[in-house]
């Protein structure tokens, strides 16, 4: 009588490091693409990229190589097993998790929150049908690696954390100011979302800005750059994250 094979022996730890190294591949190159994206100000960063395609490897060698116990002998002893396709049920988990991850995004005026939480889920997702088709040893390692890569990550939060604001302020209508505006804002890597210019009769002009940044912006520093170029009648800046 044959007997049900619980872990899966068809593969050498040579093969299991060969799996590894695809996972690790994946993880590059989805921080690579993440990164390009942190550059321009997207919401969906480094971290993110990274867990959706390494999760994505991930997926893909279950698929390939986690149902090797099924066949041979070992078939005749899971009833009903003949004739199917095991991959079927482990495909739907990947689809019905999507609606998990779409329940943690959420949509705050002009930020986005959520979206590393939702990568993570699928992951987490990706690691459960590694571990239940019996490849122990992938569903730990991409635990690890994806845990010390939020961690590692996590601790450099310019490269990953985008902030809006919206700046309402009034100054002196010049033009030397329109182009100094550009250039500040330039040189702090702001992204304008949105602007609103109005123009008084007294030859002030009230701007109502959306910008877009990877750090924290410092008031003081603006307010400073407002008043070298005239008179500044008002500033406010509010964060649009919170």
């Amino acid at each position: 009588m044959a007997t049900i094979q619980y872990f899966i022996d068809d593969y050498s730890w040579l093969q299991y490091g060969e799996f590894a190294l695809r996972f690790i591949a994946a993880c590059f190159c989805g921080a690579t693409i993440g990164y390009e994206r942190s550059k321009r100000l997207k919401e969906a960063g480094v971290r993110t990229h990274l867990i959706v395609c390494c999760a994505a490897a991930l997926v893909m060698i279950v698929s390939k190589y986690g149902f090797a116990d099924l066949g041979g002998d070992s078939t005749e002893a899971l009833m009903g097993v003949r004739g199917a396709d095991p991959a079927r049920i482990a495909a739907q988990v990947i689809s019905g998790v999507s609606f998990l991850g779409a329940g943690v995004i959420f949509h705050n005026g002009n930020a986005i929150k959520g979206l590393t939480t939702a990568a993570g889920l699928w992951a987490t997702a990706g690691i459960g049908i590694a571990l239940g088709s019996g490849l122990y040893v992938m569903g730990i390692f991409a635990t690890v690696v994806i845990t010390i890569m939020q961690l590692v990550i996590h601790r450099f939060t310019h490269v990953d954390t985008i902030s809006t604001y919206h700046l309402r302020f009034t100054v002196e209508n010049t033009e030397e100011f329109k182009n100094s505006l550009h250039k500040y804002l330039s040189d702090q890597n702001a992204k304008i979302i949105e602007s609103k210019v109005k123009f008084e009769e007294d030859g002030f002009a009230t701007y109502n800005l959306t910008v877009r940044m990877n750090h924290e912006i410092k008031l003081d520093e603006f307010d400073a750059f407002l008043t070298k170029d005239g008179e500044v009648k008002s500033l406010s800046c509010t964060s649009v994250n919170n």
